[in-house]
């Protein structure tokens, strides 16, 4: 069995609710973003909606992830969608590996003492980091796993996915900070890897009560099935009969 930090009856729909995303919009996810939930990592950016003290409705995006707090209890952090990404205090060099989603090992905007590996999330301008020992544990258990050579161990910490072969089977990993160990891994090669890094859905997302859509910009907005336009209504259409074909 698949171990998952949270169970679904645990995903706190009254603080998320607080935020304008209601239990029909959290359910109308891919499965694998409810996947992603349970495994405490962060979900695509979404749309909020809150109220200041004057009554005033604000609107933002954020990625969301739940934690467990002392207690037991399960709780929402937020990772807003950020218009610039400060990494001015990195290299020039540095600066461009960070651009092109790659990780970096760097002081710890902290306190300037502990290595971390740094990483921006290219969807909200979120720079990650996370100290370099918590990483570089899971690095050795990957190296004895898998058999990588201190070089390969090597180019993952330079912020480049390494594969190799595993039972005849094509495997890449490398560092992403948005997964919960801290290293991603996929069958396939580079190009794949990469590929998976974005979180973008397709351009409809259908679930239960509506749909998830995915405009021009990237940006993903839920509408209710009874406000469906026809052109919404077609699209369903084609899924419904395209995965029909599949199944026979």
């Amino acid at each position: 069995m698949e171990y998952k930090a949270f169970k679904e009856e645990e995903i706190p729909y009254g603080i998320l609710s607080q935020y304008g995303l209601t239990q029909e919009m959290i359910e109308d996810l891919p499965m694998r973003v409810i996947d992603a939930i349970l495994d405490g990592r962060r979900t695509p950016v979404l749309p909020i909606r809150i109220k200041d003290d004057s009554g005033n409705v604000i609107t933002s995006r954020t990625r969301f992830m739940l934690c467990r707090q002392d207690d037991g209890g399960v709780d929402v952090l937020f990772y807003p969608q950020l218009q610039h990404c400060d990494i001015g205090q990195y290299s020039k060099e540095q600066q461009n590996a960070l651009r092109e989603g790659k990780a970096i090992v760097a002081q710890s905007p902290d306190d300037g003492t502990t290595k971390c590996f740094v990483q921006i999330d290219m969807d909200t301008n979120q720079v990650m980091y996370v100290p370099t020992p918590v990483i570089g544990r899971n690095l050795r258990s990957l190296m004895d796993s898998f058999r990588l050579t201190s070089a390969e161990i090597q180019m993952v910490q330079d912020g480049e996915p390494v594969t190799f072969m595993e039972s005849d089977e094509m495997v890449t990993a490398g560092i992403d900070l948005n997964e919960r160990t801290g290293i991603r891994m996929c069958t396939g090669d580079v190009g794949r890897w990469r590929s998976q890094q974005s979180t973008m859905l397709d351009k409809y997302n259908f679930g239960i009560f509506g749909c998830w859509i995915r405009d021009d910009n990237g940006d993903l907005n839920h509408v209710n099935e009874e406000d469906y336009t026809d052109e919404i209504w077609e699209e369903q259409k084609m899924v419904i009969s395209k995965n029909s074909g599949m199944k026979r």
